[in-house]
């Protein structure tokens, strides 16, 4: 391909990038907006609505915990032991008398800025270093090598359980928020890195970015402007997965007694105090926090879910012509 030739492709094959949607969905988009083209989504899918409900809930819930919650969330009151849902305690109490609402209100505080921070420091290692392995890899003998090294390292991260992993981590650097929020970016960070590396491995041979190289672009902005923007789809949808499996893993690992520390409201926490006076009649100390666990984790998937069809040029586009025919 010489100069010329190539320069002329570069804008027609770099067009999945800006317009990807093709003309009916970018019509429709032009004329509602990105806030039209949104809602168009949730229209055509509105299981993702629930999704976002449930997320934003969560949210609003530790903003405003300080004025939701009818009580103390760490405060007990031996007087109130074990109550069942009643007129001044809707959830019940648990063994130390705390109130169950006011603790789960309270526990996406903790839940959500440990599997926040963990999952965007995963990301923010992971999905450079699988961008900039897929598009090295094989172009010479010693790339080659340090490619293969690093998704060897990658595969013998995946080797261990991780549960048993996080916990052996957390054991290893304390049993603190700061030691949590890292174990759970560690095990992260070999996903972002096989999602990128896969992706760039089947968009560095394309035209667009063949044309970019022949231009003289250095391999950084070919990275930043061509590879990368068409490749970070599937990394983008995952973050909300692994929000909300970073929620499940810290409740996990608060259940076994090596995550947050007792009265910190935490539903795996509180799952573990409740869950040994269920065999005796007292479910609601340990069930209220379950059902809200799932329900979160539920919220996280469905919004990772949107993510990927906003984000994907062809799901784009057959949104696109539904929102433009109605």
């Amino acid at each position: 391909m010489d100069q010329s030739a190539a320069l002329d492709a570069a804008p027609v094959a770099s067009a999945p990038a800006s317009l990807a949607g093709g003309p009916p969905g970018g019509a429709a988009r032009a004329r509602s907006g990105p806030v039209g083209f949104f809602l168009a989504v949730l229209r055509a899918r509105p299981m993702f609505a629930v999704g976002y409900i449930i997320v934003l809930l969560m949210i609003f819930a530790a903003l405003l915990a300080p004025w939701l919650a009818p009580y103390n969330p760490v405060t007990a009151a031996p007087d109130d032991y074990l109550q069942p849902p009643n007129a001044l305690h809707w959830l019940g109490t648990d063994a130390t008398g705390m109130d169950i609402l006011s603790r789960i209100l309270y526990a996406p505080r903790v839940d959500l800025t440990i599997a926040i921070l963990g999952t965007l420091i995963s990301s923010a290692i992971g999905a450079p270093l699988g961008a900039i392995v897929g598009y090295y890899e094989g172009r010479s003998a010693w790339r080659r090598a340090l490619s293969v090294l690093v998704m060897r390292a990658a595969d013998v991260l995946q080797a261990f359980p991780v549960f048993v992993f996080a916990i052996a981590l957390v054991a290893v650097f304390g049993q603190s928020l700061a030691s949590i929020i890292a174990a759970i970016a560690f095990v992260n960070i070999p996903i972002y890195l096989r999602l990128m590396r896969s992706q760039v491995l089947s968009i560095r041979g394309m035209r667009y970015v063949e044309a970019a190289f022949v231009a003289g672009a250095s391999d950084v902005a070919i990275l930043r402007r061509h590879i990368i923007p068409n490749a970070i789809a599937p990394a983008l949808a995952q973050l909300s997965v692994s929000v909300g499996w970073s929620v499940l893993l810290t409740s996990g690992l608060s259940f076994v007694g090596a995550g947050v520390v007792a009265p910190t409201p935490e539903w795996g926490s509180m799952i573990a105090t409740g869950f040994q006076n269920v065999t005796t009649g007292q479910w609601w100390p340990s069930v209220f926090p379950g059902i809200a666990l799932g329900i979160a984790v539920f919220g996280f998937a469905l919004v990772g879910s949107s993510i990927e069809v906003l984000a994907d040029p062809a799901q784009r586009r057959l949104v696109g012509v539904k929102h433009a025919a109605g």
